[in-house]
């Protein structure tokens, strides 16, 4: 997990950029750049993968942030890091539309939150990610295999669903920020990713 929004180094920051001082701006982004741009990564459209890097993304955003700061620290109805995303999955968005247009939507596919601003997570990335990376040579086949089952299990799940496992396992989100993220409650949130976890499991036995 990143660092919690909370901390006396956070809030130390947060008073220097609501003073005016540039710099703890930079310094409040660099904290969370890393799980910034796991968010980007899952979410970056695979037809946009090789001409967009995530990392361009980020900095994009970044800009973004030191103008829009004042504008959240008047009125901060999220946690910090839950804003920053926002922006960064604003951004995502944005070059989404201008590079894919009309293609980009599948509705079947996508969840709405915060008023569509963030593209859905990649089930594809999301597979790779819960099924691991540590094969050896000889076991590509049946990992590869193994991908293609995990991926048709997270399509099957509700939007919704899919969305909080992208959230704790790839974005590594607590389970309050994903309650956040999502609009709704903890408790619900929680027995979202329980419900999750087990549909994959009860699809995938104990390939999972």
């Amino acid at each position: 997990m990143g660092p919690s929004m909370d901390d006396s180094e956070s809030t130390r920051l947060i008073e220097r950029a609501r003073g005016g001082d540039t710099a703890a701006v930079g310094e409040i982004f660099a904290r969370h750049r890393d799980r910034l741009r796991r968010m980007v990564d899952i979410r970056l459209d695979r037809r946009l993968q090789g001409r967009i890097d995530a990392s361009d993304v980020v900095q994009e955003a970044h800009l973004e942030v030191a103008q829009r700061l004042n504008e959240y620290l008047a009125d901060p109805k999220l946690p910090l890091f839950l804003w920053l995303r926002l922006v960064v999955g604003e951004r995502l968005a944005k070059l989404h539309r201008t590079h894919l247009g009309a293609q980009k939507r599948d509705a079947a596919l996508e969840v709405s939150i915060f008023r569509e601003a963030l593209p859905a997570a990649s089930s594809a990335a999301l597979a790779a990610h819960l099924l691991g990376k540590h094969t050896s040579p000889t076991q590509a086949a049946v990992r590869a295999e193994r991908l293609i089952r995990l991926q048709e299990a997270i399509n099957a799940l509700d939007p919704i669903d899919r969305e909080i496992l992208s959230l704790r396992h790839f974005e590594e989100l607590s389970r309050s920020e994903a309650a956040l993220a999502l609009g709704i409650e903890e408790a619900a949130a929680a027995k979202r990713y329980v419900r999750a976890m087990k549909r994959l499991k009860d699809l995938l036995g104990e390939e999972l």
